[in-house]
């Protein structure tokens, strides 16, 4: 990815919000995704900026918006401003799992001159977008069909493992602040038992996350690499990847295969914790990029490998989330609620 991603649509320069446009932010453990909403709906001035290339999110966001695309839009002295971060917040101090920025949102609020700032987890703000995305916004795996006014799960594997769900209140949503990524991993067959016994020698807790995540794909490969007795190499995640992809490896399948069989039985453990009877949705930036040959892995049939429940499993449809900027919509949702429009 380039430090700067062009914006998909023409930006309107003018906001039709009476107080100004309102910056929208996807802040992750690589990347910090910025934008400008200048009317409901319309998003643009999208950049996409290295988190390691900033000593902090201030300085992130000052490089964005001293940009010469948002500075030849005018826009000037924005007052208000959503962010969703890959970070559970508990309070006023924020400290990012997987990267090294740390923050007080008073205090960002004052030096940015915001008069509001709303900081949410990243897997809340896309779990509030299930209900905006179109249907060229999502791809179905598998069988199901959505009930309407059920609740929702949300999982997504990318630096980390995020999770969430959405359920109905009234006539609105409310998210999870969930943390679901931290929960222990559980095997499912006796390739996977070798892998947490190699994962052992490591940490003494091993998470969902710590297997569904881009180290993790590089952790299910060594160990796959060992248990098979194959000769493995030094190669990081997206090389996995791209070798598995274009068939030039077969151990690289193989952890991509296990890596979505994986994901499958996580995602299978929301859906009966939730009664997510709405949906299943799978976002992050990993699965995403593995196209058809995630369909055609054993997600789903994982998915439904419950026992008794295949049945209920059966059911319950799972999307991969194909928007290119999903978080936005989220963010841009809550913020609304919090200025009433």
């Amino acid at each position: 990815m380039t430090d700067h991603a062009t914006a998909p649509h023409p930006v309107v320069p003018l906001s039709s919000y009476v107080d100004g446009p309102r910056l929208l932010a996807d802040i992750g453990g690589t990347n910090a995704r910025f934008a400008l909403e200048t009317a409901p709906g319309q998003v643009g001035l999208i950049d996409v900026l290295p988190c390691d290339n900033y000593p902090t999110l201030a300085d992130a966001l000052r490089a964005y918006l001293g940009s010469p695309a948002v500075v030849a839009a005018g826009v000037d002295g924005l007052r208000h401003a959503a962010l969703a971060i890959a970070n559970p917040i508990t309070g006023d101090l924020v400290r990012m799992t997987n990267h090294h920025w740390e923050f007080s949102i008073a205090a960002l609020r004052v030096e940015c001159g915001f008069e509001t700032l709303e900081v949410v987890n990243d897997f809340t703000a896309l779990a509030r977008a299930l209900p905006h995305l179109a249907a060229s916004q999502k791809r179905q795996v598998g069988g199901g069909v959505a009930r309407a006014r059920t609740p929702l799960g949300l999982v997504g594997a990318g630096t980390g493992l995020g999770v969430s769900g959405l359920i109905p209140a009234g006539e609105s949503w409310t998210a999870l602040l969930s943390e679901g990524g931290h929960v222990t991993f559980s095997p499912a067959n006796e390739t996977e038992v070798a892998i947490l016994q190699f994962a052992w020698r490591q940490y003494e807790h091993v998470s969902a996350e710590r297997l569904l995540s881009g180290d993790g794909i590089e952790l299910i490969y060594r160990a796959l690499a060992q248990h098979t007795g194959q000769a493995g190499q030094a190669l990081d995640a997206p090389e996995i990847s791209r070798r598995a992809l274009a068939g030039e490896c077969t151990l690289c399948d193989q952890a991509i295969e296990a890596f979505c069989g994986m994901l499958g039985t996580v995602a299978g453990n929301l859906a009966v914790t939730l009664g997510a009877q709405g949906g299943i949705y799978i976002g992050g930036g990993i699965v995403p990029r593995l196209g058809e040959r995630f369909a055609r892995s054993s997600f789903r049939s994982r998915f439904e490998q419950k026992g008794r429940f295949v049945n209920y499993l059966a059911q319950v449809p799972t999307f991969v989330i194909t928007a290119d900027y999903p978080a936005f919509l989220g963010v841009s949702a809550i913020l609304a609620e919090k200025l009433g429009s």
